[in-house]
């Protein structure tokens, strides 16, 4: 038999009514007993008495054994967690932001106060990623996961490839249907899905990886001749999220905008649709599709979590207490396609074996290796808008970086 959870919600925003939505109706053994808004004078669908805007109305309540948070502000979202597992009760959030920046310390907090938090709807909407890295791929060696994880950048990319609209003018079309924020930095800027990689790779690889220590280069600094290129090799480009295994015991990690072929599984996803492909030593490649934003999906992800806890349900972070010695590094090289105006960006890039190379008045960009290093140290040089880089999908490794590659890592290269 499943006990009855009582929910205090924070937050009834999008996703907090189509969670809402979702469980109206159904005869799922819950009750949703307060929730915490931060506007009083909003109208509301539901009666008064269910809301209030004093926290401690829910954090203080022995009746509610369940705090599910869904709010933007990743302070706030971090003391309401923090305190809820403190006080004994189970925890479900949506808060990618929050999640990844304090994920050690909220682990070593759920087993000291014996509570659970449920985090799917925080990575790739209704994709159940999470749960499948954290059971299905428990025993199994992963080369790498990659994907899609923003749904407003790849909607901009979506409009720009397939219907020939400009990124301004698709930017604007994605913030109208609610897909991007006012201010999108966040999600073209490849934060968003940074943060949502630093997740995954914690129950991928069991590495807890402070989201700083990611590189994120956004789509933001597109231009027409970026995608005139792209267009004229018959590539697609993606916001594409990567945590890899490079050797047997070395991950790297990065948010890049990349060439996509036609052949790749992200090729085909589009507008706010997500995808994620995870290669295994054994299972191979894996592909995983849906919506990736929106009341509903999320809303869906969310109740997933929350009916787990019914049963008691917890993640056991298995690969991170094995202790299994991988580190995470970024002593790599990748090979890139760079656009650029002045000659002191290749020098500060230290691009070499350069492959290919065009120059006029208006135009110049190289196809070389760089190295993940360097890019990390010159973060505010990529975001200069006469600046654009994507990866080609290529590594180089040299003995120095790599002590020891396995054959199968040779073949997933």
């Amino acid at each position: 038999m499943s006990k009855k959870l009582k929910i205090g919600l924070f937050g009834f925003g999008v996703v907090g009514q189509g969670l809402h939505d979702i469980i109206r109706g159904q005869d799922l053994n819950l009750e949703i007993v307060k929730i915490a808004i931060k506007n009083p004078e909003k109208k509301r669908s539901l009666e008064a008495h269910l809301f209030t805007t004093n926290h401690d109305e829910i954090l203080d309540n022995s009746e509610i054994n369940t705090v599910v948070e869904l709010i933007d502000d990743a302070e706030i979202a971090y003391n309401i967690v923090k305190r809820a597992l403190i006080s004994g009760k189970n925890v479900v959030s949506a808060n990618k932001k929050m999640i990844a920046t304090h994920l050690a310390e909220l682990v070593e907090l759920q087993e000291k106060h014996n509570a659970s938090l449920l985090y799917e709807g925080a990575v790739c909407g209704s994709i159940p990623i999470i749960r499948n890295l954290e059971e299905y791929y428990d025993n199994e060696l992963l080369h790498g996961i990659s994907g899609i994880f923003n749904g407003s950048s790849n909607y901009i990319l979506s409009k720009i490839f397939n219907e020939n609209l400009e990124y301004g003018v698709a930017l604007k079309q994605a913030q109208d249907l609610g897909f991007a924020e006012s201010n999108p930095i966040l999600d073209v800027g490849g934060y968003d899905p940074k943060f949502k990689l630093a997740i995954a790779t914690a129950h991928a690889y069991g590495l807890f990886i402070d989201p700083d220590k990611i590189l994120n280069v956004g789509i933001q600094n597109l231009s027409e001749h970026d995608i005139k290129y792209a267009r004229e090799k018959n590539f697609k480009i993606k916001l594409v999220p990567t945590a890899r295994k490079i050797s047997t015991k070395q991950i790297i990690t990065y948010v890049l905008p990349k060439f996509v072929k036609s052949d790749d599984f992200l090729f085909n996803v589009e507008n706010e649709y997500n995808g994620v492909t995870v290669q295994a030593a054994f299972a191979d490649k894996q592909f995983f599709f849906g919506k990736g934003a929106g009341g509903h999906p999320t809303g869906a992800a969310v109740l997933s979590d929350i009916a787990a806890l019914r049963y008691d349900y917890r993640y056991e972070y298995k690969k991170y207490h094995q202790h299994n010695g991988l580190v995470h590094t970024d002593n790599v090289n990748i090979e890139v396609y760079l656009r650029y105006t002045h000659e002191y960006t290749l020098e500060k890039l230290q691009i070499d074996n350069i492959i290919e190379r065009f120059s006029r008045n208006d135009y110049k960009y190289v196809i070389g290796n760089v190295s993940l290093k360097t890019l990390l140290a010159n973060r505010d040089l990529l975001e200069q808008k006469d600046v654009f880089i994507a990866h080609t999908g290529r590594y180089t490794y040299t003995e120095q970086q790599i002590l020891k590659v396995s054959e199968e890592e040779v073949i997933f290269n």
